[in-house]
């Protein structure tokens, strides 16, 4: 019988370790989003909303919209630096891929 209680109480110590949080570092502290391929579709829904607004680089409330309406629509979550590196990778080394994009966006006119 002394056992079993030890071996129930072994199982409840290690959910708690596994639950309890992380120690609050700044580290800790920011979001951490899963560096994942973005689908095509992801792809077309990005460059409208960045071209629709003329992004430039500079603006941090349009690549909000971008995350926000990813987030909606697709259930992803993606940080800024994650969607600027996106997009400048698909304007500089990916012209196959961007002119793909930028044809359906066009039929879907």
């Amino acid at each position: 019988m002394a056992e079993t209680e030890q071996v129930s109480d072994n199982y409840t110590n290690e959910e708690e370790e596994e639950e309890s949080p992380e120690p609050e570092t700044s580290r800790s502290r920011r979001r951490r989003f899963k560096a994942s391929n973005m689908s095509f579709v992801e792809m077309v829904e990005m460059v409208d909303i960045l071209k629709k607004a003329d992004y430039d680089g500079k603006k941090a409330k349009i690549m909000a919209k971008v995350d926000k309406s990813l987030h909606r629509n697709f259930g992803v979550r993606r940080s800024k630096d994650q969607l600027r590196k996106r997009w400048s990778d698909l304007k500089i080394r990916e012209h196959e891929q961007y002119r793909r994009i930028r044809r359906v966006l066009q039929k879907s006119k």
